[in-house]
């Protein structure tokens, strides 16, 4: 769970209202997606039969202890990690489903011109086609993190898997810094594949 907590706050944002995963709304660091969530929160919101815990797929390959809400709709699917996996308390992440707003507006799917015109000034992407490519760094604009902020907004963006097999994406691959208006994230399609709101742990 550390790994994938480390992961989500290497890109931070702004916090914004409640929403059900069925809702294109705005998100909120509050109720069960606050700090002070829990798995017994999530049953006696969502419904016993609709929360399910169990290891997951997690960074490097490695299986990790989540929470998964909605598990058989895609659509509405809910991702929480535990400060504690033993009492399944203290939320450390949320990965929010395409049918939700995040943070300033933000959802799957959206290209990064979109991303861009949402928060207003240029950001970077890390490189693509590693275990850790992708994340988005955003500094300054709409979507940066508050001095103030409980929770941290992790965009993670993916490219398309059919994109012309004579391009040559060097720029854009490995362990590099890619700023936004980057032309070849236009043409390999790159959208938002993950929108994570994290948490920071006690000792922070």
């Amino acid at each position: 769970m550390l790994a994938r907590l480390s992961l989500a706050l290497l890109c931070a944002c702004l916090v914004a209202t409640p929403a059900l995963a069925k809702d294109k709304t705005a998100f909120s660091c509050t109720g069960v997606f606050g700090p002070d969530s829990s798995e017994a929160l999530l049953k006696q919101t969502y419904g016993a039969e609709n929360v399910v815990t169990g290891q997951v797929p997690g960074a490097e390959g490695q299986d990790m202890l989540a929470t998964t809400v909605f598990p058989n709709d895609p659509d509405k699917t809910l991702q929480f990690g535990w400060m504690n996996d033993d009492t399944r308390e203290g939320l450390g992440f949320v990965d929010l489903p395409p049918t939700m707003d995040g943070p300033g507006g933000v959802h799957v799917g959206m290209t990064v011109a979109e991303v861009l015109a949402l928060n207003g000034k240029p950001f970077t992407i890390g490189g693509f086609w590693w275990d850790y490519g992708g994340y988005g760094q955003i500094d300054q604009g709409t979507l940066a993190n508050a001095d103030d902020a409980s929770c941290f907004l992790s965009l993670r963006f993916t490219p398309s898997e059919e994109y012309p097999q004579d391009l040559n994406v060097d720029a854009v691959s490995g362990e590099v810094s890619i700023p936004s208006d980057e032309p070849l994230l236009e043409k390999l399609d790159v959208r938002v594949s993950e929108v994570t709101v994290s948490y920071a742990g006690p000792a922070d």
